[in-house]
């Protein structure tokens, strides 16, 4: 406690060493872009098409607005510091940065929970659907997501940051997160990770569960449709929206329920690529751009732009 220091700003380091940056800021822009554009499409699709005022595309719509602010808390960041050596944070803004990008993992986390008991209610007990998902209730569903999130981070940011730091202030990441920052501690972190295993556990593994849960019955309900009666589809649509669920949470759980573990030590940071940029950019694919009625409706609008009529 007598060496802590106050530090004004935080310094990244994750690509000081790393050869072909500027290869590395291509494949990344690309991917955000791309992240951007497809969920803004979504978005504007959901809104403006009629036949896409149901529940499922309401939740669709929230998870395309979601996954913009939660890749566009990191990954502008992740560009500079590609282009800038040593990029600094100042710490109010890492505090900002933590808080948000905490609270839009753990909603989303909640989120893709809900879409799979909506999944689960539609086609296991159609004829309650419209009852059981209700408008009223998928607005509870979508603002408790939110709340979740917002507590969650709330938690996690404050328990951070009321530690005292010393020595460095140089963090093994490209964004301010839990893990590095809790290596550069002055004391012992014992009840931060503590608190990170007993809350992350509890979210996550509550909201896998659900999700797990959700697709076997859905899965089962699949299995008893006579074949090509629309069951390879349907085991299709499950094995793909399990792989992005498996790899969001995977991907989480081992950086986080590691924490001070010395595998990967250095390269720590590769873990977060998943669940911070390569999901968000699978989801509109998996989810949505696969779904006939999304491409009907995107062809259908299409078609109302002059340029289209050229090709």
């Amino acid at each position: 406690m007598a060496n802590s220091t106050i530090f004004d700003v935080f310094y990244f380091c994750a690509f000081a060493d790393m050869k072909l940056k500027s290869l590395l800021f291509s494949i990344f822009l690309i991917v955000y872009l791309s992240t951007l554009i497809w969920n803004v499409v979504i978005i504007i699709l959901t809104k403006i098409d009629n036949h896409l005022q149901t529940p499922m595309y309401f939740l669709l719509r929230n998870l395309a607005f979601l996954d913009i602010c939660y890749t566009s808390t990191t990954l502008p960041q992740m560009l500079a510091n590609l282009l800038i050596e040593n990029l600094a944070i100042s710490v109010p803004a890492c505090i900002i940065q933590l808080f948000v990008f905490l609270s839009l993992a753990a909603s989303e986390s909640s989120l893709l929970a809900t879409m799979a008991y909506d999944r689960y209610v539609a086609i296991c007990n159609p004829l309650r659907y419209s009852l059981i998902m209700s408008k009223d209730v998928c607005l509870y569903m979508v603002a408790g997501t939110w709340v979740i999130g917002a507590i969650y981070g709330a938690i996690h940011t404050a328990n951070t940051f009321r530690l005292p730091f010393c020595g460095s202030n140089v963090l093994n990441h490209y964004f301010c997160d839990i893990l590095p920052l809790l290596k550069i501690s002055c004391i012992d972190t014992l009840p931060n990770e503590a608190t990170v295993f007993v809350l992350g556990g509890f979210l996550m593994l509550g909201c896998f569960l659900m999700i797990f849960g959700s697709y076997v019955q859905i899965l089962l309900s699949v299995l008893s449709i006579p074949k090509g009666c629309g069951r390879k589809k349907g085991l299709s649509t499950c094995v793909s929206h399990l792989i992005v669920v498996l790899l969001f949470y995977g991907s989480g759980s081992v950086m986080y329920f590691r924490l001070k573990s010395n595998v990967l030590t250095d390269k720590e940071w590769l873990l977060s690529l998943f669940y911070s940029s390569i999901t968000p950019l699978l989801n509109p694919l998996i989810y949505s751009l696969r779904n006939k009625d999304i491409q009907g409706a995107f062809q259908k609008h299409l078609k109302r732009f002059p340029i289209s009529r050229h090709f």
